[in-house]
């Protein structure tokens, strides 16, 4: 059985900072490319980063979306199974509920994890 579990929210400070993290059970996140998801509250939910699979010549490279470029490290850890994503810098509007996912394809979503919530407030 495939499964995501998001961890590593919390409340922070802006300027803070904070790692979130996605365990992966059923799959290889290597084999797959992961993306965090965002959710703000009354938005849409909206791509932060995805990193590429470690096949297909790609061999892990990341995106980013503008919002969170140079700030937000997405990165993948094979012997413990998980995808982290660093967030540095936080600021006010990066509040949401962040959430994992695994696909096919860069920024795809086959499978969910269950979200968890980011906090930035003084």
């Amino acid at each position: 059985e495939v499964q995501l579990q998001a961890s590593g929210g919390g409340l922070v400070q802006p300027g803070g900072s904070l790692r979130l993290s996605c365990a992966a059970s059923g799959f290889k996140v290597s084999d797959h490319a992961i993306t965090w998801f965002r959710q703000a509250p009354g938005k849409e939910r909206e791509g932060a980063s995805s990193i590429y699979s470690v096949h297909g010549g790609t061999n892990g490279r990341a995106i980013y979306a503008d919002a969170v470029k140079d700030r937000f490290t997405i990165s993948r850890d094979k012997a413990k199974n998980t995808v982290y994503l660093r967030m540095n810098s936080l600021k006010p509007e990066d509040t949401a509920v962040y959430y994992c996912a695994a696909g096919e394809r860069l920024w795809s979503n086959d499978y969910w994890g269950q979200g968890t919530q980011v906090t930035v407030s003084s």
